[in-house]
């Protein structure tokens, strides 16, 4: 378990370095290291002595976000938009854990859950327009849900422009997403080339070109998009979501491995991979191949992060039969 070493070696010295000059490390720096217990610890602490601290709750939304508790992130980011309702991160978040619940919810709960994303992702736009996340995941939601709950190429087609203007790249990613929800596969293909080339050949733009083969079943043109993304500006973004896909499509397992391992060496985490989710895709993979122990290994560092992750529970009792 030598990459793990190293990793926690460097976060320990971090957060020694922090504490011998005073300064304490920031949610930011929890999330995004993938210290999960320890993020959740001091959030609580901060609610429970400030229970009118928005902020703490928010991020406690996301850390919940992060360990994929979508009742408690609801519940945090609840009470994070009804203490601080004029903050639009706030409400992109509550909407985003509405979404990731409804995804798994019945029918009935799900178009419940579909409405109070809608105002959730309006809200957060009406309230910053020039957020482009927000901007974006509206235009997703408006894009893929149907008109019953509030969807429609229509209005997901009112975006287009707004994302433009913020970013060309991203108004050829939102084009080329309602040229394939249309089937229009040539068009499509060319918007996300069209966002390579406007975004100076960034990893996250490679990442959707992708996704884009393997909805289209392309897979060799998906592999060989994935290990540009994997070389591109911003990788550190896209690895372990590389990983994954690689993983999902049962597509070159030890590329897969060497994407997570990749991550985990370049001690730079990011919140949306954060590390004991690199250490559970790694294990995940392992797994695959037959190394149960290492595989058990990832599983335990992963633990060791966040030890409410419940897949990384399973995962660790079903090789340590």
């Amino acid at each position: 378990m030598a990459v793990w070493t190293k990793v926690s070696a460097t976060i320990v010295v971090l957060l020694a370095l922090l504490a011998v000059s005073g300064a304490k490390p920031s949610p930011d720096d929890l999330l995004a290291s993938g210290h999960l217990d320890d993020a959740i610890t001091a959030l609580q602490a901060q609610v429970k002595s400030s229970p009118s601290n928005a902020g703490a709750y928010h991020y406690l939304c996301r850390a919940y976000f992060s360990l994929q508790d979508w009742d408690r992130a609801i519940a945090a980011g609840e009470k994070a938009t009804s203490l601080a309702s004029d903050n639009s991160d706030y409400h992109l978040w509550l909407g985003r854990a509405y979404g990731e619940k409804a995804d798994r919810a019945n029918p009935f709960s799900a178009a419940r859950l579909a409405g109070k994303l809608r105002n959730e992702f309006e809200k957060a736009v009406q309230l910053n327009p020039n957020s482009l996340e927000a901007r974006l995941d509206l235009a997703e939601f408006y894009l893929d849900a149907p008109g019953i709950v509030g969807g429609g190429q229509d209005k997901a087609r009112a975006q287009v422009s707004a994302v433009t203007a913020l970013s060309a790249e991203k108004g050829h990613y939102l084009n080329g997403r309602i040229a394939e929800k249309n089937k229009d596969i040539a068009s499509a293909e060319k918007e996300y080339r069209a966002a390579i080339q406007d975004s100076n050949g960034h990893a996250n733009a490679w990442l959707n070109l992708a996704l884009f083969y393997k909805h289209t079943k392309r897979f060799d043109e998906m592999e060989d998009a994935l290990r540009h993304a994997a070389d591109a500006p911003g990788r550190n973004e896209v690895l372990i979501e590389s990983a994954e896909i690689m993983l999902r499509t049962g597509r070159s397992l030890p590329a897969a491995s060497q994407f997570a391992r990749r991550y985990l060496e370049s001690n730079a985490p990011t919140e949306k991979s954060p590390l004991f989710k690199a250490h559970y895709v790694l294990g995940t993979i392992l797994e695959k191949q037959g190394d149960t122990k290492g595989a058990a290994d990832e599983y335990r560092a992963a633990l060791n992060l966040a030890s409410g992750f419940s897949a990384a529970q399973q995962a660790l009792k079903r090789v340590s039969k």
